[in-house]
């Protein structure tokens, strides 16, 4: 199986089981003619967390990594009335257009984009109204995994939902003599979900129009 075929049965899933949306079609094209790296997650993986927040019951998410709005915008439209999604994005020129789709989609009055490095962020959403959050979505850089999860874990309650992307690194994230960062960075994450009672959580191989990858999930405890 090659890369090509991957991204073949992408499409046909993509075509039989998601109706057409003029919207992300939309938002996709102005992030990349904007100049922001073809890194978002895929249709399908865009459906999927959509279907986790809403079986989640999810009213408010925080999202660790905005680029282009892409995945906020499924996130969000899984929210019910009421609900609230915070998103963290280190690029101001990111964050830009990023504001500009989630208008597009209608989902400016429940988003809110906010820019600076997620560390120097994080601290401040303990006080925030939206705290605890019902689910989180990491997909920022990946040396700060660990930090990035040991915050989602005081930032949510028990019965909150962690996801956390591409934590398989094109399977390098088996690989522990890996000089890479965002592999360690990767593993130190995965130890930690599996070293930690107060979670329960497991990793999924995946692969797609976005090559060979995968993702985490993690629901808090206690």
């Amino acid at each position: 199986m090659s890369a090509d075929r991957w991204a073949v049965v992408d499409a046909y899933l993509t075509d039989t089981l998601l109706p057409a949306d003029p919207v992300l079609d939309d938002i996709s094209a102005e992030s990349a003619a904007a100049g922001l790296p073809d890194i978002q997650v895929s249709a399908p993986q865009g459906a999927l967390l959509h279907l986790l927040a809403r079986l989640q019951g999810a009213r408010t998410i925080l999202e660790v990594g905005t680029l282009g709005g892409y995945s906020t915008i499924w996130l969000a439209r899984a929210l019910p009335d009421g609900g609230r999604l915070v998103t963290l994005e280190s690029e101001v020129r990111h964050a830009e257009v990023a504001r500009a789709n989630v208008d597009r989609a209608g989902l400016g009055d429940i988003v809110d984009v906010r820019v600076g490095p997620a560390m120097d962020l994080l601290p401040s959403l303990a006080t925030d109204p939206a705290t605890p959050f019902d689910l989180v979505f990491i997909d920022a850089d990946k040396p700060n995994n660990p930090h990035y999860f040991a915050w989602a874990l005081q930032l949510t309650r028990p019965g909150s939902l962690i996801i956390v992307d591409n934590v398989v690194r094109d399977g390098a994230v088996a690989d522990s003599d890996s000089d890479d960062a965002g592999v360690q960075g990767t593993r130190q994450l995965l130890a930690s979900i599996g070293s930690d009672p107060a979670v329960t959580g497991t990793a999924i191989q995946t692969v797609g129009v976005k090559g060979y990858d995968g993702f985490a999930i993690v629901v808090v405890s206690s």
